[in-house]
């Protein structure tokens, strides 16, 4: 019988909770800093996966969805620009451009999309996700709030949770073994949570408050243009992330999900499930390396688990503790797992220019990646028709335009999608 074959049985269902613990750690840290609702985010996870399979069935990958970090920094200033429900409309906007891709790939094949979106292009933009949020991790290693204006934590104690933290993940990642080894951010959040504990800055009141059973905080979005024309672009990272972990799935199973599904199946799958868990209040969702990590390790190929792990999330997203109990989680616990995370994800972007061989010696390509850096970090704006584009977006919107209109230099033979996209790894 065929490994990667659709099968659903009850004996699956203590594997799909394991890898649920696998997801866990990074699912809800996205919105315990974005400021949304952890408990959603297990719901739209758990959803989002089952819309995917829905999508691709019948040759269903086995890929579990959760919680993008590529769109924490838009997050992060959306809602205190635009508020949440604003944010939101941006986010839904961005799961309906993985569906323009999809459109696109459908009708002229995989090529189109290296040909938009180049290596010399996302993987910059990649960088600067990571690159521009690393101040919000030092602010919250050292016990202030992610912008660096409140102090939440003494200096002394929260220096000393954050590097506890930091070494238990950095351990868990060089050291552990099989699963273990796929649980950095859980192993860190543990450890870090426990020396917190023992140095008296857990405020264990809002599990106190939290009823044992509630019906997740959904929030509807609201239509926001100018939160959709900031957001949209930095869809790019997380599209190219997509094809990166497809690629992988499809080494790992000895399956070309490329070819069936298809391509523009999966990524379609992926933007309905970002759409749908915006619409109802949760983080934009995207395919998740750990999993993938953790079918390796298990040969648990059979599809049908990650329904099981995707029920296990939507259960689980009705445990009113849980959220309470998530919302005890320290600043500096957090700080300290984010000053390896946002790092990790700099470095994935120049992973993806070193693994496509991108000739930064090239005055073309040195003028897209600097004029994406400097433009995206430096807080460059332009202003057309009260509508400001800023950031990551103006990064990518610059990257974009500046591909397609610069003269191309010395000719060179174009790589295929497995040679310029890596299988990316942001989750750690």
């Amino acid at each position: 019988m065929d490994a990667t074959a659709y099968r659903f049985r009850l004996r699956d269902a203590l594997v799909g909770l394991q890898f649920l613990f696998v997801a866990f750690g990074a699912l809800v840290l996205v919105p315990i800093l974005t400021g949304l609702d952890p408990n959603v985010a297990l719901f739209t996870a758990g959803l989002g996966t089952l819309i995917f399979q829905l999508t691709t069935r019948p040759k269903i990958p086995p890929i579990f969805l959760a919680s993008s970090f590529a769109f924490i920094a838009p997050i992060i200033y959306g809602v205190q620009k635009w508020g949440i429900a604003g944010t939101l409309s941006g986010l839904v906007a961005a799961g309906l451009f993985y569906g323009l891709l999809s459109l696109m790939i459908r009708l002229r094949g995989s090529g189109f999309i290296l040909k938009l979106l180049p290596p010399v292009v996302t993987g910059p933009v990649i960088m600067t996700i990571g690159l521009i949020l690393a101040p919000v991790a030092v602010h919250m290693a050292t016990g202030h709030t992610g912008d660096g204006k409140t102090v939440l934590v003494p200096f002394g104690t929260a220096i000393t949770v954050s590097m506890i933290t930091l070494a238990a993940t950095i351990l868990a990642t060089l050291l552990g073994r099989r699963m273990i080894r796929l649980l950095p951010i859980l192993i860190g959040l543990a450890v870090g949570y426990l020396s917190a504990i023992l140095l008296g800055i857990v405020d264990f009141s809002a599990v106190a408050k939290a009823p044992f059973f509630a019906v997740p905080a959904f929030t509807a979005p609201e239509l926001n243009w100018e939160a959709i024309l900031y957001i949209l672009p930095i869809a790019i990272a997380p599209a190219v992330e997509h094809i990166g972990d497809m690629l992988a799935i499809s080494r790992v199973t000895g399956e070309d999900y490329l070819k069936k599904p298809g391509l523009h199946k999966t990524l379609l799958g992926d933007g309905l499930a970002t759409s749908a868990a915006s619409m109802l209040g949760g983080p934009p969702n995207t395919t998740y390396s750990e999993v993938t990590g953790a079918v390796t390790i298990t040969r648990a190929f059979n599809p049908a688990i990650m329904t099981w792990a995707a029920i296990f999330a939507i259960v689980l997203a009705f445990f009113g503790k849980l959220g309470g109990f998530l919302q005890t989680i320290p600043v500096p616990v957090m700080g300290g797992i984010l000053l390896l995370l946002f790092g990790v994800i700099a470095s994935v972007g120049m992973n993806t220019l070193i693994h496509s061989r991108t000739d930064l010696s090239e005055p073309r390509n040195m003028i897209i990646v600097s004029l994406i850096l400097v433009f995206a970090i430096g807080g460059m704006s332009f202003d057309f028709g009260g509508v400001a584009f800023s950031g990551i977006g103006l990064g990518a919107i610059t990257g974009i335009v500046l591909n397609l209109i610069l003269p191309k230099g010395r000719p060179s033979d174009e790589p295929d999608l497995e040679e310029a996209i890596p299988p990316m790894e942001t989750e750690l």
